[in-house]
């Protein structure tokens, strides 16, 4: 339990600094600009983090990278910008609570996780804090942004879904790193063909897209996924409803923004929701097998190490892992 739970502290990161990336993209860059401000977030911190693990993909996630590339990088970052320049912070990030229900349904349908009992009803009370904050908000809402920012949120939870799936042979910083390359790669002709050149950035701007790149993005999305490979779905997309805590309270007290009392209430039901999904005792992690359906154990001889003839992948035999170094070692 205790070992969830500092997995919990570091998935917590992530959704803290989305949060916090609403009200700097929507404060400190150019609102006519989503594709580069979705490239220039992207390909930073793809390099920066292949610098740190210089590996390159083999076999499989090679298109794994670029499918989830376009999903979680490419379509979310430019969603994500259009929704943080058209809806106020408190809003573009309290519409992302819906996450959680999104990634149970898909864990479902895609990978046949039944969602916990706790973790349906912990989205599901999120989701209805969600609608009391929004519908209420005397304030008109754009509904483009809404619709970019409940695109956002159906797109990425996809990618969340298929990464938790898709976790043999990877380590968390460098399938990272290579999903963010392969989205970057993919804005950056597309941002030149219909933004033209990107303009100089002020000192502002780099300072922001100092953080968009490095904490909102490297940082967040290592802790992120990592969560997904140590945590069960639905308790990585309730700590995500931490990011809709973060966008309102920076909304409130930076922006300006205001919030009553019905969007207050709204909010507690979101803590709740993140409450109600926190791990239980025994939870298994992202993709783990049944223990039921997993057949007696067979003990291991003393003498044998506890990686003996397997490889990275877990699987016997076969070739030496799916990710390898510049110099051909793992």
């Amino acid at each position: 339990m205790e070992a969830s739970f500092r997995w919990v502290l570091l998935t917590a990161v992530a959704p803290v600094a989305w949060g916090a990336n609403y009200y700097v993209t929507r404060e400190f860059l150019s609102a006519d600009r989503p594709l580069w401000g979705a490239a220039l977030r992207a390909l930073p911190a793809g390099l920066l983090l292949l610098a740190l693990r210089p590996r390159r993909p083999r076999g499989p996630w090679w298109w794994r990278s670029a499918l989830l590339g376009l999903l979680n990088t490419a379509g979310f970052f430019v969603l994500l910008y259009i929704a943080s320049q058209s809806l106020a912070t408190s809003v573009a990030s309290t519409v992302m609570a819906a996450s959680p229900l999104a990634m149970l349904l898909l864990a479902w349908v895609l990978t046949a996780t039944r969602p916990a009992r706790a973790h349906l009803l912990g989205a599901l009370t999120g989701l209805a804090g969600v609608g009391l904050m929004v519908l209420t908000r005397a304030e008109p809402v754009s509904l483009p942004g809404l619709a970019a920012s409940a695109a956002a949120m159906v797109v990425s939870s996809l990618g969340y879904v298929l990464a938790a799936r898709w976790r043999d042979g990877a380590d968390a910083l460098t399938a990272t790193a290579w999903q963010l390359l392969a989205g970057g790669l993919v804005l950056l002709p597309l941002a030149a063909a219909f933004e033209g050149a990107p303009a100089a950035p002020t000192g502002r701007e780099l300072l922001a897209f100092g953080y968009v790149a490095v904490v909102a993005t490297a940082l967040a999305f290592t802790a992120w996924f990592t969560g997904l490979r140590h945590l069960p779905p639905g308790t990585v997309g309730l700590v995500g409803l931490l990011n809709p805590l973060t966008g309102v309270l920076l909304g409130t007290l930076l922006a300006g923004e205001s919030l009553g009392p019905l969007q207050l209430a709204g909010l507690l039901l979101v803590l709740t929701g993140v409450a109600l999904g926190r791990p239980s005792r025994g939870a298994a992690p992202a993709g783990s097998p049944d223990p039921a359906a997993a057949g007696p154990r067979i003990p291991r001889p003393s003498h044998v190490p506890p990686d003996a003839g397997a490889s990275p992948s877990g699987r016997s035999g076969g070739r030496a892992g799916v990710w390898r170094g510049r110099s051909g070692a793992r």
